[in-house]
């Protein structure tokens, strides 16, 4: 077993640096895409959604969406391009990171309480991709660049 781990690690160790951007690149794009999604802003179909359901104010709460989506998305891929020491915006880069990856959390714990609140703790939650983008959200936020 020790022999076929320390194969594993030799296969892998190449790979080490670019394993974090394979988890930036994904979230960052899905967000961007979901946040493109609603443009123009404010989505008309999104506002008569949040009408339906008693909102106050939902052309704003539909545009800071859409644009808290695609600026949270950017972010964690720009913060991560920040994250070279020898940048003089280093330091910049981890707190980008840690902001985009706490507003992409609290962006998708508002999907999950207003459109998907019969799912909680349920096997639909574990099964969907909201769970996984909140996932990656918290661990940016937590981690930043480190």
């Amino acid at each position: 077993m020790k022999k076929f781990n320390n194969f594993l690690d030799k296969v892998a160790s190449p790979f080490e640096l670019i394993a974090p951007w394979l988890l930036r690149i994904t979230l960052g794009t899905s967000f961007i895409l979901h946040g493109v999604g609603k443009f123009p802003i404010p989505a008309p179909d999104m506002v008569r959604w949040f009408e339906s359901m008693g909102y106050m104010y939902p052309e704003i709460i539909v545009s800071m969406v859409a644009v808290g989506e695609v600026a949270a998305g950017a972010g964690i891929m720009i913060g991560g391009i920040l994250n070279t020491k020898a940048n003089f915006f280093y330091s910049n880069g981890h707190l980008i990171t840690r902001l985009s990856g706490g507003a992409i959390s609290v962006i998708m714990i508002g999907a999950l309480l207003i459109a998907h609140k019969d799912w909680l703790v349920t096997q639909e939650l574990f099964m969907s991709e909201q769970i996984f983008l909140l996932a990656l959200g918290l661990y940016f936020a937590i981690k930043g660049n480190k």
